[in-house]
């Protein structure tokens, strides 16, 4: 699961904002139901933030969790 997480952090702080499937795309060997399913968690941890920008179409940010030092 660390990798899952890994893989889709790198995507959301090389690009904020970007949405659910944009991820999913920059993340080809993972399913869209591995991001989904992190990103769930990750947002239940604080760790990103979902903004609803449409019906269904959510733009995925680091949360400032993400900047604190490990």
């Amino acid at each position: 699961m660390a990798q899952v997480k890994e893989k889709i952090m790198e995507v959301i702080v090389r690009s904020p904002g970007s949405s659910l499937d944009e991820i999913v795309l920059e993340c080809p060997d993972l399913t869209w139901n591995q991001v989904f399913c992190e990103i769930d968690r990750m947002s239940r941890m604080g760790q990103v933030k979902l903004m609803l920008k449409g019906r269904g179409l959510y733009e995925v940010s680091c949360a400032a969790a993400c900047n604190a030092p490990a």
